[in-house]
């Protein structure tokens, strides 16, 4: 089977992102778009979307909404697992098109492509970065940061605590187009302002298309066939680049560790989450063998939120075990996390 393109649109809270993706919808010329939504705050993207869906180029059964926090923080959770199930099934979309948080950084998201249950199925057609062109020129990054900052302090999911101007930098860098939003707002010097600011963020040849209310036509951002999840070294993170010039440390650290067959599930999870409180984990997953249960049980926690199921039975050649990753900030006490687990 071929690979289904799909499209990412990033941009900030505010930038247009919806409005463009409403357009590229009701232009789409019998093309079946799946559309998978990670957005809040005050956007109304669930009802505004829906409306503008036709029956023939997106079905409400086609729209999957991700509301477990920014979608680069889950990509393993919730992300990969969508993308599959979507794949799955028997009548496969045209096209895909994902509307990341406006927190999200779009490099990671992008770097998930490569999963080995998606990477031969869809490509990332192109990265398509929203940009307010009105906030920008005024000296700020979004329409109202206020309320960018206030989606980021009610996001509990939120790994990462990239400032603003980092978070910006990163959505250009990644972008195969930039759409230069609420153009119509701007004198010919005020679209000279932002180009002046965005150009330093931008990878050579990345072109910038102005737009008002969302009108662009669907072959400027659809079929651009890039697959950008093959060219990630040619897109790296502020902290990537910072990095690379600067030798710093990253800002997270890992561990497995090893634990005993537990005895009962739901208090193992309750266990553990107290565990994560208590030293400030950020993630933790794996998995754990439960006495007298032939099925392998899945543990996922972001923050002190914690999932437990049972995916499949184990299998007669593997050992039962129970393995947890620890994802948490650099200097974490391994020692006592790994101590307070086993306890």
């Amino acid at each position: 089977m071929s690979r289904i393109p799909a499209t990412v649109v990033t941009g900030f809270l505010g930038a247009g992102k919806t409005t463009l993706i409403r357009n590229l919808l009701q232009n789409a010329n019998g093309k079946r778009i799946a559309l998978i939504i990670n957005e809040f705050g005050d956007l109304g993207v669930d009802g505004e979307v829906l409306k503008g869906c036709g029956e023939e180029t997106c079905r409400e059964e086609d729209v999957v909404e991700l509301a477990n926090g920014c979608i680069c923080c889950t990509v393993a959770d919730d992300f990969v697992p969508t993308m599959t199930a979507l794949l799955e099934r028997p009548d496969r979309p045209d096209h895909i098109v994902i509307e990341t948080s406006g927190l999200a950084l779009p490099q990671p998201l992008v770097k998930a492509f490569n999963w080995p249950d998606i990477r031969t199925r869809v490509t990332v057609d192109g990265v398509v970065t929203v940009v307010d062109g009105a906030a920008v020129a005024e000296g700020r990054f979004a329409h109202d940061e206020a309320a960018l900052d206030a989606q980021r302090s009610a996001d509990e999911m939120l790994d990462h605590e990239t400032p603003i101007s980092e978070l910006f930098e990163d959505q250009l860098g990644c972008a195969d187009i930039v759409v230069l939003s609420k153009a119509d707002l701007l004198a010919e010097d005020g679209i000279e302002r932002v180009m002046a600011q965005i150009k330093p963020d931008m990878r050579d040849g990345v072109k910038v298309i102005r737009a008002s209310h969302g009108d662009v036509p669907p072959s400027a951002l659809i079929g651009l066939g890039i697959g950008a999840e093959a060219d990630i070294a040619n897109r790296p993170t502020h902290h990537e680049r910072e990095g690379a010039e600067d030798h710093d440390h990253d800002d997270f650290d890992s561990f497995d560790v090893a634990l005993s067959e537990i005895a009962d599930a739901n208090a193992f999870a309750e266990h553990v989450a107290t565990v994560i409180r208590r030293h400030g984990i950020l993630r933790l997953k794996g998995f754990a063998s439960v006495a007298g249960k032939p099925m392998r049980l899945v543990i996922q926690a972001v923050g002190p939120r914690i999932e437990t199921y049972f995916d499949r039975p184990w299998k007669p050649e593997e050992a039962r075990s129970t393995r947890l990753v620890v994802i948490g900030e650099t200097g974490f006490d391994r020692a006592a996390i790994e101590a307070d687990l086993k306890g």
